[in-house]
């Protein structure tokens, strides 16, 4: 692994806003969104509050003042512009819409790695299913102007890490990022998620408008960025500490000596993520990144299963959250002589005893996929299932 530093904990205050309805609370963190700047004057605030976004927004100017928001900041907040109220219009137009979710840090359902990263976003705007961001996350990345040969070993690896059970993300460009989101949709059970550096409404480019859709569809596009804001340059960076936070590693597959996935495997590293580079040709322009990274310490893989062993520690770290959150819910009381808790018990028969997909264990266990993600880490973290092709199984 690259050195860097530990990922720290922030304060995570308590404010539903999963799947929220478009009330007072909603358009108040929204206004707190559009301030725009620095966000850790932000999250102060919203602690202060203890997550009362409506309060936070209409408190005194000195308090937003010793909570450190700038005096621009400030500005926008209390007299937001024409462009500001149509970005507001448009993100609650865009919430009302089935399978549209606005995740707040601070929300049980935010998931924890990202949590964890040095700057975590205040707020995801989420296309898709919530429940992804918690499955065990693999990035893939790499050049815009990938050889075939890069776009095929990163569909291959995607692929194969899908079948394991992992979730393939990347940033939804062209090159290596699209042969990776399509390597994982190629699995019948694959799930991928797209992290946007523009409007969760918006395609970039816009030729995979389409795939981007699908990935809606089958897994989650995420963005940082309100519905309205356009792919500007500086937004790209921003998106990539969210690609490297949210996975257990990264994978660069080829990329120039300066480039977009060079940064994100920077980004990995410093969030104490595992980061992974493949070797090419000494003739081929688009490999001297990974080349560079391999010779600073990046682990040179040859197979999936190079990345899948050396991102345990990441997994299990992972799953201790989700040990701890799981423990805070009275029906998580071990089962004597088990160790297990009652929900644990019983996903274990819905899985039953031949291997199924996880549409089949939200079928049979009744209960949302973002309550049954967390469920299966652990059991399988715990070596009672295992992940083979998409499906899962009991291990005993």
């Amino acid at each position: 692994m690259l050195a860097g530093r530990h990922p720290r904990v922030p304060f995570l205050f308590v404010h539903k806003t999963h799947s929220m309805s478009c009330d007072n609370a909603t358009t108040a963190l929204l206004r707190l969104i559009f301030a725009q700047g620095a966000s850790a004057p932000r999250r102060l605030l919203l602690e202060r509050f203890a997550g009362d976004a409506d309060k936070a927004v209409h408190a005194g100017t000195h308090v937003l003042q010793e909570a450190g928001l700038s005096a621009a900041q400030i500005a926008r907040l209390r007299n937001p512009d024409k462009t500001t109220q149509a970005l507001l219009a448009r993100s609650l137009a865009w919430l009302k819409a089935p399978d549209h979710h606005l995740l707040t840090l601070g929300d049980p359902d935010y998931p924890p790695l990202l949590a964890q990263a040095p700057d975590p976003p205040l707020a995801l705007f989420i296309a898709g299913e919530p429940g992804y961001l918690w499955q065990p996350q693999i990035a893939i990345v790499g050049s815009r102007h990938a050889s075939a040969g890069g776009r095929d070993n990163a569909h291959a690896f995607a692929r194969q890490l899908a079948l394991q059970g992992f979730a393939i993300i990347s940033g939804l460009a062209a090159g290596i990022d699209r042969a990776a989101h399509e390597g994982a949709l190629s699995c019948h059970d694959g799930v991928t998620l797209a992290v946007l550096g523009c409007g969760i409404d918006t395609a970039y480019p816009r030729s995979h408008g389409a795939l981007m859709q699908v990935i809606s569809e089958r897994g989650a596009v995420i963005s940082e960025y309100p519905p309205g804001t356009p792919p500007l340059q500086h937004n790209f960076p921003a998106r990539n500490r969210i690609v490297a936070a949210l996975s257990a590693g990264t994978l660069v597959v080829e990329a120039a000596e300066r480039s977009g996935a060079l940064i994100t495997a920077r980004l990995a590293a410093e969030a104490g993520r595992e980061v992974f580079a493949l070797p090419g040709s000494i003739h081929n322009p688009m490999a001297r990144g990974c080349h560079h990274l391999l010779r600073n310490g990046a682990t040179l893989v040859t197979c999936p299963e190079d990345i899948s062993s050396a991102v345990s520690p990441i997994l299990q770290h992972l799953g201790q959250v989700l040990r701890a959150r799981l423990a805070d819910e009275k029906e998580t009381n071990p089962t004597p002589g088990t160790g297990l808790s009652a929900q644990q018990q019983s996903l274990l028969q819905a899985i039953g005893h031949d291997p199924v997909t996880l549409d089949t264990l939200v079928e049979r266990s009744a209960q949302p996929l973002a309550e049954l993600a967390p469920l299966l880490l652990t059991l399988e973290l715990e070596g009672h299932i295992r992940v083979e092709h998409g499906r899962y199984t009991r291990s005993h």
